[in-house]
């Protein structure tokens, strides 16, 4: 089963970006679907991110006009563009893939925290 890994998560100021990756390790290109997860404490885990089985990308409406999703095949890797970053992003985020549905795998997670 592929191992997904995480990283880019930290600490930013509001306003500011941070990008997202998880490398996968194998390849992801037997993997329809693709996208990120995030969970704040005390909250239930939300999709913020995906790709579809055709390739077109889905954006939780919090995020819209923000985040952007993308992938790259040779590396293996599905990234996570985040820009105007707000308090209420603050999570962990989660990559996950799957064939026919997400969730075949799923990363450790990574902690952004959007904090003056």
């Amino acid at each position: 089963q592929v191992q997904l890994v995480e990283s880019g998560g930290g600490l930013v100021q509001p306003g500011g970006s941070l990008r997202l990756s998880c490398a996968a390790s194998g390849s992801i290109a037997s993997f329809n679907r693709m996208g990120w997860y995030r969970q704040a404490p005390g909250k239930q885990r939300e999709l913020v991110a995906s790709f579809t089985s055709v390739g077109w990308t889905n954006y939780a409406d919090s995020v819209k006009g923000r985040f952007t999703i993308s992938r790259d095949y040779a590396k293996n890797t599905v990234y996570l563009q985040m820009n105007s970053l707000k308090p209420e992003d603050t999570a962990v985020y989660y990559c996950t893939v799957g064939k026919y549905v997400l969730g075949d795998a799923w990363g450790q997670g990574t902690q952004v925290t959007v904090s003056s």
